[in-house]
């Protein structure tokens, strides 16, 4: 029991929000204890500035073979060769994880090509709200408003005219496969490095049940709660071969992370990340990996027979975006999130390709399955979500 009653409280209280909704975000995922036991471990007591065998203060002895173990473990995970490919394991988020890599790869002011919000991106592939739109220019990759697909023909054109230096390929709110091969034949004709930000589909990728980007990427990174199901954090993934300026895009990336981002590394977060890594390398992941995507198919099968229209007209991962507003004859996406959560429901609203308002009250709503999979429900449990959903949203219309 904790000293702190007030804090206590505040956890109990959360606690028991978290058991009683049903958890839609897609960027959500429930934790096992084993990860949050090493999150809250003694690790997070010791200060660890540098890198395995170079640090800056003593006692490093269990957090040089902790963070190794860790680096060793993600490369496993994605069946990588420690010859050609580096894991840095010590971005505090994605956020800082992605922002190293421009600041290893790209001069201040370059092009870098990156979805915008609209199209299903994060705000650090570019937008300009983001320290990675102000500091470097974007130069965005459009969809197809028809189909609501990447226009890679576009995308090539585009990149080929304008010659970006870094492209970032991977979504928050983009729910089919990316063609990792062409992005890369891209990449090569206009003479850029092709970063993948895999951290909504890491898990899947892990698992089997999405495409592997490691074999077109020179640069993959990924935050660790998502999919993957656990702490927050982040791993950038590094081709060892690929250089920049006659110096390794590893060893660039790696001093932008420190000293140029962060000082010394959260160890209990590295200790969590590393359970999380073990877990992610078994059967039984590979099998739950699976079913995420079965059950956000079924679920978005289910909303578009039920009247709503599905972005895309459905998903190849474990998101989906609904369009509620449907041309003013739905609801805004901020009151279709009000009302679910009212009915114990948790998403978020979103902005679908072509939006027309504000991306504070959206046209749409972004739903996910990671959480619930991860709480044992299935195909049938996800009909059911989708019939209280379209319910919930219909009540008052």
């Amino acid at each position: 029991m904790m000293k702190d009653k007030e804090i206590q409280k505040l956890i109990k209280a959360e606690e028991k929000r978290q058991e009683k909704v049903i958890n839609l975000i897609p960027s959500e995922n429930y934790a096992s204890k084993d990860v949050l036991t090493a999150l809250g471990s003694i690790f997070d007591n010791k200060y660890a500035e540098g890198y395995p065998s170079a640090r800056y203060y003593g006692g490093q002895t269990y957090t040089d073979k902790l963070e190794t173990i860790c680096q060793e473990r993600a490369l496993k995970l994605f069946k990588l060769k420690k010859d050609l490919w580096h894991a840095n394991v010590q971005p505090l988020s994605g956020s800082p994880a992605n922002l190293a890599v421009y600041l290893a790869l790209v001069p201040k002011g370059g092009k870098v090509m990156g979805l915008p919000l609209s199209s299903g991106g994060h705000l650090t592939h570019g937008q300009k709200v983001s320290i990675t739109g102000k500091v470097w220019e974007q130069l965005p990759i459009g969809l197809d408003l028809q189909t609501e697909l990447i226009d890679y023909k576009k995308m090539e054109e585009d990149a080929i005219r304008e010659k970006p230096l870094l492209i970032i390929v991977g979504f928050t709110a983009y729910p089919r496969f990316v063609d990792f091969k062409k992005c890369r034949e891209i990449a090569d004709a206009c003479g850029a490095y092709l970063m993948v930000d895999m951290s909504h589909f890491a898990g899947l990728v892990a698992g089997g049940a999405y495409p592997s980007p490691f074999e077109y990427a020179d640069v993959v990174t990924t935050t660790t709660h998502k999919t993957l199901r656990g702490p927050r954090s982040a791993i950038i993934f590094s081709r060892k071969d690929k250089k920049r300026d006659d110096k390794s895009i590893s060893t660039l990336i790696d001093k932008a992370i420190f000293p140029g981002l962060q000082g010394g590394p959260h160890m209990g977060q590295i200790a969590a990340v590393a359970v999380t890594l073990k877990e992610a390398d078994s059967p039984v992941f590979k099998k739950y990996a699976k079913q995420i995507v079965k059950n956000a198919k079924v679920l978005a099968r289910e909303l578009s027979r039920l009247g709503w229209r599905v972005v895309s007209g459905g998903t190849d991962s474990h998101l989906i975006l609904v369009d509620t507003w449907m041309n003013g004859n739905g609801i805004p996406g901020k009151e279709a999130e009000a009302r679910l959560e009212k009915a114990g429901i948790i998403c978020n609203k979103n902005t679908i390709p072509g939006e027309t308002r504000s991306p504070f009250d959206p046209s749409g709503i972004r739903l996910g399955s990671p959480a619930e999979t991860t709480r044992g429900k299935k195909e049938k449990d996800f009909t059911e979500i989708a019939r209280k959903i379209d319910k919930t949203l219909r009540s008052g219309q």
